[in-house]
């Protein structure tokens, strides 16, 4: 039995003076109070409480625990009303993560309209493109691009983001528009430092994964240097849609070989349990849920 059922037990036969009244207000049986009071005694090695036949009461151990312990019951009551809080009405911090990317997209602007409508939800958002332990780093909700490998997460989908083959203009007037992936392997390419020494970049052919291995002449922890690389003519960059759509925009950059697009990039959030997940993690789930689904239907 927890140590503080014991305690609060004890708290009201001493209260009460009665082991029948503090049963009836803690919703026991007299003989489950007994039991208590006995365990409590026997882990303190002291006895707590005087009893005979018409009364209870204190004997000088039970009177310095009754003291002692009201401050420490108080705290848990007050600290218990809080986390409970927790779990009904979304407030505290969120300690989210995201790639690095994610900085240059729409995340902070979401991030600004959920505080918006929830003041009491604090955040901190952890950048990085490298693999991280979310429960080490006591991480609540992690943004993933692309492909989820991990079994032990929780997956909620949000929206399909696109990668886009792109360079500039000049860059394709100098060595000719690919009309398949195939055609990149003897392009310049400006790529991902995650991708290793020898980077391949994946397409789907016929519905199907189609690696091509590409030589990298630029390569970069961020996606911010390739972009700038790629718009001065040096090379092709393969990145998300969200991240070059401004360039693209702008004549800047040129997209190609939109047909062969890989389906299984998606932007989802990852967290370690389905249940008893604070308020505001569920809040932030279903607010970025909602926003994606808005802009998914505009898009149309």
């Amino acid at each position: 039995m927890d140590s503080l059922e014991l305690i609060r037990t004890f708290r009201e036969v001493a209260s009460y003076g009665s082991f029948s009244r503090a049963a009836s207000k803690l919703d026991v049986s007299k003989a489950t109070v007994s039991k208590y009071i006995a365990e409590l005694e026997s882990r303190l090695g002291v006895r707590l409480l005087n009893r005979s036949t018409r009364a209870v009461s204190l004997t000088d151990a039970g009177a310095l625990l009754l003291d002692r312990s009201k401050p420490m019951m108080e705290m848990f009551e007050d600290t218990q009303a809080e986390v409970q809080e927790h779990a009904s009405r979304p407030t505290g911090r969120l300690r989210l993560s995201a790639p690095l990317g994610a900085g240059q997209g729409d995340l902070p602007k979401l991030i600004g309209d959920f505080m918006g409508h929830y003041p009491d939800v604090g955040i901190s958002l952890h950048l990085t493109n490298r693999s991280i332990d979310m429960a080490e780093e006591g991480i609540d909700l992690s943004l993933h691009f692309g492909p989820i490998e991990d079994e032990n997460l929780i997956v909620r989908k949000l929206a399909r983001r696109s990668l886009v083959v792109c360079a500039s203009p000049l860059y394709w007037k100098k060595h000719g528009k690919p009309t398949h992936p195939s055609e990149l392997a003897t392009h310049d390419a400006l790529t991902h430092s995650r991708l290793g020494p020898h980077p391949q970049w994946r397409f789907e052919v016929d519905g199907k994964p189609f690696d091509v291995a590409v030589k990298s002449r630029m390569d970069a922890t961020e996606a911010a240097p390739l972009i700038q690389v790629a718009m001065q003519g040096f090379g092709v960059i393969y990145l998300p849609e969200m991240l070059v759509q401004p360039h693209v925009d702008h004549g800047e950059l040129v997209p190609a070989l939109q047909a062969y697009t890989r389906s299984d990039m998606w932007l989802s959030a990852a967290y370690l349990q389905r249940r008893h997940n604070s308020a505001a993690l569920r809040a932030f789930l279903d607010f970025l849920e909602m926003s994606f689904k808005r802009q998914n239907k505009g898009a149309r």
